[in-house]
């Protein structure tokens, strides 16, 4: 569901993964016909770093107990 909401509104994919201040910068670069592509491969790369940050998470949390 984060990727579609990545593609279509790249401002909103910062805002559910936590990180608002981006999503503000997103959203201004997502303003201008011509940044909505940078905007989108940002939000696009931004949420997979996310999946792979919270996959370390659960791994190193499970490996601690």
């Amino acid at each position: 569901m984060r990727l579609i909401i990545a593609l279509l509104l790249p401002w909103l994919t910062f805002f559910t993964i936590g990180r608002p201040i981006a999503g503000i910068i997103c959203l201004i670069l997502q303003i201008t016909i011509l940044g909505w592509i940078p905007a989108t491969i940002w939000a696009v790369y931004a949420l997979s770093q996310y999946k792979t940050d919270q996959k370390i998470k659960d791994a190193l949390g499970s490996r601690e107990l």
